[in-house]
Parts: structure tokens; sequence; C-alpha cells
């Protein structure tokens, strides 16, 4: 099933891939418009400057009162001052100078703006004869700063847009699959009743009868009949809030271990280790818990080919000294770096047989349930691999 998951991650990637290209043509587009506006404004710019030297040099009153309608006044959106020689104000257009600025705060506020004009454009010269010139200085129009400034928003927005998308979308699918488990575990609590009920019922006659009583078989039976009976409480506690308590760890990691250790291959070697006292509490919820290390270690069990070792460390974080490290060792094949995340992800599976559902399910126990986390610490291939489960103390 993981070619599912990767062709999900393609799929992905081609999306994101689209909006890029949206996005890129949208900025290539409004950039071709700015640099046309922009271009306008130049030539506008230059028209008013040649109209202004016009003026000054003119007498005929017919023609400036043509000019100042058709050019002067015509420009409503590009900010000019004119300035001469001497850097003193002669005229400005389309500038917003702040209300009740007084006559010199005015000046001084042209002479700032003057300062940002020059970062943005060298001033017009405009010869008046006789070795004067006055000084055009002028911006962008705001329509211009706002259509530059546009695609930059447009992609904010739709970036925010994608985001809220992707957690609402990772929301739901995570919600939905909550809901697949719950009801899955449900079901198979359910289905698992009525046989186990039939088993009890046996190993209730067998241990009572005087025949069978003393046999090794019926004593076995009971103890899988009880293993069945914890399975189907772990499958009802799916769904449900479970119910942690501090629990000696080290004690009930051994009881996992031993019922463990009689049922895989007698060639697998199992060792717990402990730094931590032997009474060391964690909260957990026992048979959860369990049932994460019988996942993990036969999963080892199945990546040694049924013959290695198997080592349990207990031992306190290096970050968080409140928390309990339980770190399972195994000798295996290993797992390559490019697979350390698909590990847990559900349908992933090396074995021909198999759901490959156990590490998924294990990291929802750990990481939902329990609060805690899960993840690879370590693998080389042909050497092994390190789970480390972190539970709070």
């Amino acid at each position: 099933m993981l070619p599912i998951y990767d062709q999900k991650s393609r799929i992905k990637l081609v999306i994101v891939g689209v909006a890029l290209l949206i996005g890129a043509a949208t900025v290539i587009y409004t950039n071709i418009l700015v640099q046309r506006l922009s271009e306008r404004e130049q030539k506008q710019i230059d028209l008013y400057a040649k109209t202004q030297r016009y003026l000054i040099n003119t007498e005929e009153e017919s023609n400036v009162s043509f000019l100042m309608t058709e050019i002067i006044d015509a420009n409503n959106t590009i900010p000019v001052i004119l300035a001469d020689g001497d850097n003193n104000i002669v005229d400005a257009h389309n500038v917003n100078i702040p209300k009740g600025l007084s006559e010199q705060a005015s000046i001084a506020y042209l002479h700032r703006e003057i300062e940002t004009m020059k970062q943005q454009h060298p001033p017009i010269v405009i010869e008046i004869g006789a070795g004067l010139r006055n000084y055009l200085y002028y911006k962008e129009s705001s329509l211009l700063t706002q259509l530059r400034y546009y695609p930059l928003v447009q992609l904010a927005i739709i970036g925010c847009l994608g985001v809220i998308a992707y957690f609402a979308f990772s929301y739901s699918r995570r919600a939905e699959q909550n809901r697949v488990w719950v009801g899955l575990a449900k079901e198979t609590a359910h289905q698992l009743g009525t046989p186990l009920s039939s088993l009890m019922a046996w190993q209730s006659y067998l241990s009572e009868s005087e025949r069978f009583r003393h046999e090794p078989i019926v004593e076995e039976l009971g103890k899988d009949v009880r293993r069945l009976q914890i399975i189907t409480e772990r499958f009802s506690n799916i769904g449900s809030v479970p119910v942690l308590n501090d629990e000696n760890i080290l004690r009930v990691t051994e009881n996992a271990i031993a019922y463990l250790q009689s049922r895989v291959s007698k060639k697998v070697v199992f060792e717990i280790k402990t730094d931590l006292p032997r009474d060391t509490p964690a909260k957990v919820n026992i048979p959860l818990y369990d049932w994460v290390i019988e996942n993990i270690c036969k999963n080892a069990v199945d990546a040694m080919d049924g013959r290695g070792s198997i080592t349990i460390h207990l031992r306190r974080p290096v970050r968080n000294k409140s928390q309990i490290a339980i770190d399972i060792t195994d000798t295996g094949k290993g797992i390559s770096k490019s697979k350390m995340e698909s590990v847990f992800l559900p349908g992933y599976t090396t074995k021909k047989r198999g759901w490959g559902l156990g590490l998924a399910l294990a990291k929802r126990i750990i990481e939902n349930y329990h609060e805690g986390r899960l993840f690879v610490k370590w693998s080389e291939v042909g050497r092994g691999t390190t789970f480390r489960l972190i539970l709070n103390g």
C-alpha cells in the first residue's frame, strides 16, 4: 500500500507546482503592466517638464491657459515638486501635505518628499536661461505603487488560504482516519467476543475435568485465553480515553517481554537493561503499552528472520529528566534513511503477508493516548534498528 502514499505525495507536489506556476505568471504579467505604466508616467513627466520650461519662457497668455488646462492640471496622479537652483520650492502637485501644518512646516515636509523622490528618480533639469535652472522632482503614482505590490499581496493571501486549507484538510483527514480506526477496533472487539466466550467455557471445563486438569496444555490454553481477553480490551480501549496509571515501568516491560519471549523463535535473545531505580513509575495504560512493545518486538523478530538479539534499555532522556525513554534495539536488516518516516505509515510493510498496521498503531497509541513520542532513533542497513519510546514519568 505504500505506493498509494507515494502517489499522494506526487499529487501534492503537482498541486504546489501548479500553484507556483500560477503565482509566477501573475507576478510576471503584473510586472509587465507595471513597466508599461511606469514608461507612460515617465513620458507624462517629460511632457510636464517641457511644459514648465515653455511656460517660464513664453509670454502668450492663450498658450499659457491651454497648457495649464491640458497638461499641468491633467496630471492628477503623479506627485511632482518643482524647485529652483537654490532648492526653494516653486510649485507642487499631487503631494498630500498633512493638514494643519504651518507654512514653514509644509515647506519642510516638501523637502523631505524631495529626498524620497531622489531615491526613485533623478530630477529633470529645466533650463530657464541665463544659466539658471529649475529641478523637477517626481515619484511613482499611488496607482503604480499599488499595482507593483499587488501580486505580492495576492500571493500572501493565496498562501494564507492555502495554509488554512491544508490544516483544515489534514484535520478532516485525521478525524476520518480516527473514525475508521475506532470503528475497526470496536468491530474487532465485538467479533472476538463470541469465540472468546466459547474458549473460556472450554478452558474452564478442561481445568475442572479430572482427566485434563493436570495437562500442561490446559494451563497454556488458559494463558492464551487471558491474552485474548487483553487483546479484546485493547481494541475496546481504542477510541475511548484510556486510563493512565502510575505503573512500575520496569516490571510492566518485563511482563510484556516474558509473554512474548515464549511465543517467538528460541533463537531470539531478549535482554532488558535499566539505568532507572527498579521502582520507577510511568504513566501508562498496561494493555495498550503491552501492545506497543509486542508490535515493535514482532517487527524486530521479522527483520532478523527469527535469529538475533533484542535489547530493551530504560533510561532518562538527556533533554527532559522528568520523562522516561525506552530504547528497543534489534540486530536486524535495518532501515534506509529514506524509509525512516515511512515505516509509521499505515500500509507500509516489507513482508509478503501483513497489513502494515503494527507500527502505525503503536505510534498512535504512544502519541495520541499516552502523549509521548515514538520514532526511529537509529538505524543502519545490515546492522539493526533502535526505536525510542518517550513516556511521561
